[in-house]
């Protein structure tokens, strides 16, 4: 059986390189196959990573079913629970214009597929390994996402809780304004939200957009575009509070107004970071609501996901942020404080348009779903990667499935 050196290990080599340089040695370290960059030329377009090309593989390779003239769905949300174990909630398949090759992404079609609609409401969440084949797919599920007279396009986000022992799993429909948590095998055991039914209250949703949780289960949902609050839940899914409202003055926002509540994470100290896309800026406040802090993201930005997460070098927290504005991968403090930035615009692989979702694995891999190109991407770490660069693990604290 193959065996891989641990992660951390390969970053050693960006520490002691320089050393060597310059006593004169000559590294032994030798290139990966793929690396794009070494020790001479190129420049990083990947940041600190290399492409891993064909990830995932068709669907038709690993599943039975009538793929003829379809292709990947707009990809909206992907966590990685461990580097065997990829889920993905994909908003369906999308038809291919003819004469384009089996399972291109929309994004490199000719002509391009435009917008984020679902042509078929299947294949819809699933789980993926690390060569990028389906190891599950939940058919018994696929109904949820389509209802009488909605506009459903799939759903917007997949997650599971860093402190849940059992490792259910959340997607968030943001159109038919709900919530579902599922068993770690696939049983539907809550339903916050009505299917199809916006507002705002104890059980009602203006098209949600993500979950984050306190350790000891109590959870906050994003909410939404349509919405312009913060949801507080006990862990049982009781309403405990919400805050937030719309801009007084629209083109002067302040503090908890909001345009597109897209995106929620929450730091060791209990701090809630919360994306207020359309106003191109983090808010944070304390686990009550109170606010406590405010930042821009940039004039271009939008800033579709974050993720906090554990700097190899210093060890203290930072935030990386997707931003679908510029199309880069973002770093920052918790205080704001711009750090590092990578990127390009575009649909070859290896750019992006619309990069939704981010998630890293225990090995370093990166992952990004796009609603735009309509496609997953994974990036491996390069051999001589600055561990500062590198987006680092996601708290964790269950027991992945390998």
């Amino acid at each position: 059986m193959e065996t891989r050196a641990p992660f951390w290990s390969k970053l050693a080599v960006a520490a002691i390189l320089p050393v060597m340089i310059a006593m004169g040695c000559e590294p032994q370290q030798q290139a990966q196959a793929g690396d794009q960059h070494l020790l001479r030329g190129g420049q990083e377009e990947f940041g600190h990573y290399n492409l891993v090309e064909d990830w995932p593989r068709p669907l038709s390779e690993s599943l039975d079913g009538d793929f003829d003239g379809y292709t990947w769905g707009s990809q909206a949300a992907i966590y990685a629970e461990s580097p065997n174990r990829i889920w993905v909630a994909q908003r369906g398949l999308r038809e291919l214009p003819p004469g384009n090759e089996p399972w291109t992404p929309g994004g490199l079609a000719d002509p391009p597929l435009s917008g984020t609609g679902m042509d078929r409401t299947e294949y819809i969440i699933f789980a993926l390994d690390g060569a990028g084949n389906v190891v599950e797919y939940w058919d018994q599920h696929d109904e949820l996402f389509e209802a009488p007279g909605v506009n459903s396009r799939g759903p917007h986000k997949i997650k599971m809780s860093p402190y849940d022992q059992d490792k259910h799993i959340w997607v968030i429909d943001d159109q038919l304004h709900v919530i579902y948590k599922f068993t770690y095998d696939g049983e539907h055991v809550m339903t916050l939200g009505e299917v199809g039914v916006p507002g705002r209250g104890p059980n009602n949703f203006a098209r949600p957009t993500d979950i984050a949780w306190l350790p000891d289960g109590t959870f906050f949902i994003s909410d939404g575009y349509d919405g312009t609050r913060v949801a507080k839940f006990d862990p049982e899914g009781n309403f405990l509070m919400d805050w937030g409202e719309a801009p007084a003055d629209p083109n002067n926002p302040g503090p908890n107004e909001w345009n597109t509540v897209h995106s929620i994470a929450i730091s060791a100290d209990r701090r809630i970071y919360v994306v207020d896309r359309a106003h191109r800026r983090m808010q944070v406040f304390d686990e009550d609501g109170n606010f406590l802090d405010m930042w821009s993201t940039g004039r271009y930005s939008l800033p579709y996901a974050h993720e906090i997460t554990i700097d190899p070098v210093t060890g203290e927290e930072v935030i990386w942020v997707a931003d679908g504005g510029t199309n880069r991968i973002l770093k920052y403090d918790l205080e704001g404080h711009f750090l590092y930035g990578w990127g390009l615009e575009g649909s070859d692989p290896g750019k992006f348009d619309g990069p939704h979702s981010l998630s890293t694995d225990q090995e370093g891999n990166l992952f990004f779903a796009e609603v735009f190109n309509g496609r997953l991407q994974k990036f491996s770490p390069l051999s001589d990667a600055d561990p500062s660069k590198l987006v680092g693990e996601l708290l964790r604290e269950y027991t992945p499935t390998q």
